[in-house]
């Protein structure tokens, strides 16, 4: 998983992205914050299904080609077939993706998007500006929420062009580059609404966090 997040966003990138960040909170009271994990949940249910049904076609197969129709024999290759497969969805997660529906993936990518929107206290700043870009690379899912006094201002297609942004240039293999537009275009839409302060400090980190 480590490997996979550093080939999504590179030392490099992501050092542009905390430059975009502190680039566009230079003229706003708000704030930006750029998370990136390698998924939203383990998706327990979905590992066993796919364990099962692995080791279910191969128990059969294995119990066929050795001409027996021994219960015990079954039960036996389905056992050890079922924990040689259980190793290898958790190493290898993308097998378990058939077996996660669209709505179960919405569902806990934005369960964990609004985790991490409190956890990373982006609900906390004085003004109540803080914005979360929130990417989740094994479901291949982008989520920006936004705290009541920015969003009270934005409609929510404002917000969804911003994911669009995002899963375009993940799509062309640019995702460095998008998220610094998506950037800036929170950055711009904080400035319009709430313009920068005499008295603003940098509430909160403007480093990319890597989940």
């Amino acid at each position: 998983m480590k490997d996979r997040m550093q080939k999504f966003l590179t030392a490099e990138e992501r050092q542009t992205i905390e430059k975009a960040v502190r680039e566009a909170e230079a003229t706003t009271s708000g704030e930006i914050v750029v998370m990136a994990v390698a998924k939203s949940s383990n998706y327990p249910s979905a590992i066993m299904a796919t364990s099962g049904a692995v080791s279910l076609v191969l128990a059969i197969a294995g119990t066929i080609s050795l001409g027996s129709e021994n219960m015990w024999l079954f039960l036996t290759l389905f056992a050890l077939f079922f924990i040689a497969s259980n190793e290898a969805v958790k190493r290898i997660p993308m097998l378990k993706r058939p077996f996660v529906s669209r709505a179960e993936i919405a569902e806990e990518v934005e369960e964990a998007a609004i985790h991490a929107f409190y956890h990373r206290k982006v609900h906390e700043t004085r003004d109540r500006t803080g914005i979360l870009i929130y990417i989740s690379l094994f479901e291949h899912s982008v989520r920006v929420l936004a705290d009541t006094g920015i969003d009270a201002k934005v409609g929510k297609q404002v917000w969804q062009g911003v994911v669009d942004t995002i899963t375009k240039g993940i799509c062309d293999g640019r995702q460095g580059e998008a998220i610094r537009e998506a950037v800036g275009i929170c950055g711009k839409l904080l400035s319009q609404h709430f313009p920068r302060k005499a008295d603003d400090t940098n509430e909160l980190s403007d480093a990319v966090i890597i989940g």
